[in-house]
């Protein structure tokens, strides 16, 4: 067990080594995110280049067993306040801040594989005024051996002045949702499980979905593989959502924000101006004042 642990540890300080390395490198050029998905192959090759970041959006205890060599550590847990809703705008600049993101940074962002808590980052980062965030197509330590180099230790982060802003075109609103269920010009996308959208389970006290709502589940946005969890390639992405008009803005919703957030990464991905329920079902599900559809009528 002793010789196991000092060659993970070797091994991580030559992934830290290789990852200055790359640093060293790259400071020539900025890097530029080739869209909203990056493979682990893209991450390698530009990892250290000027203005890039990457987020580890896990837990700090599984940060702590191991990252990507100069990853920063935004634990999921971090990123809901009350009702699952979004933080307010002081712990949003103390948090992206702290990590040292700025509002024109490049940042990457990644998961155990489940990919809703890298979304749920990426749709907050981008909400409050962070430029350009791609996610990772795959989990932590999901790509092919020595393709990305790991490290147990925390970089030494250089604090950003970071200035949130909300952009609301990102951002919906119970209200919104509303107004949008007799609204034939706009969309609004269930992204729970099937046996949810039927009404069949319920996270809330009411069973269902919202009126007008179509499903479109966040667990199609990727395939289960032996080794963990990979985003679909858009162009198989497409054709799942090829039904929806192009120029009628999508809203989305699941539980509490994050399963949605995929579903807002690919759609937005695949050329469509979408936005999140910020309340979700948690908050709809609980307002008896609020109209539902409840095809098992449980």
């Amino acid at each position: 067990m002793l010789i196991g642990r000092t060659v993970r540890r070797w091994c991580a300080g030559l992934g830290l080594f290789w990852a200055l390395s790359i640093a060293g490198w790259s400071s020539a050029h900025a890097v530029e995110l080739p869209g909203a998905i990056v493979g682990a192959d893209w991450l390698a090759r530009n990892l250290g280049a000027p203005g890039l970041v990457v987020v580890d959006a896990r837990l700090a205890e599984d940060y702590e067993l191991g990252h990507i060599a100069g990853a920063v550590n935004i634990p999921y847990s971090k990123l809901f306040a009350d009702g699952y809703l979004i933080p307010g705008l002081g712990e949003i600049r103390e948090l992206i801040s702290a990590a040292g993101i700025g509002n024109h940074s490049k940042v990457v962002v990644y998961d155990d594989g489940e990919f809703i808590w890298a979304a749920r980052a990426y749709w907050l980062l981008e909400t409050f005024g962070v430029e350009d965030v791609a996610l990772l197509d795959v989990g932590f330590g999901n790509w092919a051996a020595g393709v990305l180099p790991e490290s147990f230790d925390a970089p030494v982060v250089k604090r950003s002045s970071f200035v949130p802003s909300i952009d609301h075109r990102r951002l919906q609103t119970k209200l919104g949702t509303l107004v949008a269920i007799d609204d034939p010009r706009r969309v609004i996308i269930d992204g729970r499980s099937a046996a949810e959208y039927r009404g069949e389970e319920s996270l809330a006290s009411r069973y269902g979905h919202v009126p007008s709502a179509v499903h479109y589940s966040w667990s199609n946005n990727y395939v289960r593989t032996p080794s963990g969890n990979r985003m679909r390639p858009l162009n198989e992405l497409a054709p799942l959502y090829g039904a929806l008009e192009r120029d009628k803005p999508v809203i989305v919703y699941c539980n509490g924000g994050a399963h949605s957030a995929l579903n807002y990464i690919v759609l937005q991905a695949l050329g469509y101006q979408v936005s999140v329920y910020d309340g979700s079902w948690f908050e709809w599900g609980n307002d008896g004042t609020l109209p539902i559809v409840n095809p098992s009528a449980r």
